[in-house]
């Protein structure tokens, strides 16, 4: 996707988030099902600290210490930071050499495929503490994001020892659409599912267990999606 593809995503998403941040504290005091122990105030305070983070980390071109979030009204904090994060955002020169956690090239327009899917995964939370149906997103979006959750984070979750190596390959596929293999070894596995139920399974706010087609090994294929793929 082009980096004002990712840029559109972003802003439209944090509108969303904004107008969820405003609730009465009531409401901000809500538990967020994927998260536990977050409120939904705490899930904006994870939000501004990330993004004052990123925004920090593309101005100076190298790793920065992200900031804690305060303990009381995060959600007006994150507020307050947005302003700058999307000015951040949206000047950014994508091929910019920049610090990130990504396979190389490490250039800034990481931070912004990065950021949009922060908070599209992070608007689902929301939309989830706030008793809504999910959000939606166009497929071409939900299709990227599983790219980095398979092709990015996962390599990164064995690297870091997050996850145990299956030994073996599984084979995600969408229907009529790409595939991503994931392990070493025999393919011995597989996993079908829609753009969003990928998507949003791969990053446990949704079951993949309940939602997809499994071929070949179930069991590696089930331990494999419990990983955990994605942090």
């Amino acid at each position: 996707m082009l980096p004002e593809r990712y840029l559109a995503e972003l802003s439209h998403n944090l509108e969303s988030l904004q107008t969820l941040a405003r609730q009465p504290e009531s409401l901000l005091g809500r538990s967020v099902p994927a998260c536990p122990g977050w409120t939904l105030d705490a899930l904006f305070g994870h939000l501004g600290s990330i993004e004052r983070w990123a925004a920090a980390v593309v101005r100076a071109g190298k790793y920065v210490q992200e900031p804690a979030p305060p303990t009381e009204r995060a959600a007006s904090w994150f507020l307050e930071g947005v302003p700058g994060f999307l000015a951040t955002m949206t000047s950014l020169d994508p091929a910019a050499l920049c610090w990130n956690f990504g396979p190389p090239p490490h250039a800034a327009g990481f931070w912004l495929r990065r950021q949009a899917h922060e908070h599209a995964i992070h608007l689902v939370d929301a939309h989830q503490a706030s008793g809504l149906a999910d959000p939606e997103f166009a497929e071409d979006f939900l299709l990227d994001g599983v790219d980095e959750a398979l092709a990015m984070f996962a390599p990164r979750q064995l690297r870091l020892k997050r996850m145990t190596d299956p030994g073996q390959a599984v084979t995600f596929q969408v229907p009529d659409g790409p595939a991503w293999t994931f392990g070493s070894g025999e393919i011995s596995a597989s996993v079908t599912a829609g753009p969003k139920e990928m998507y949003l399974g791969l990053w446990g706010r949704s079951s993949l267990s309940d939602t997809a087609i499994f071929g070949g090994d179930v069991g590696l294929a089930l331990r494999v999606i419990r990983g955990p793929l994605t942090p």
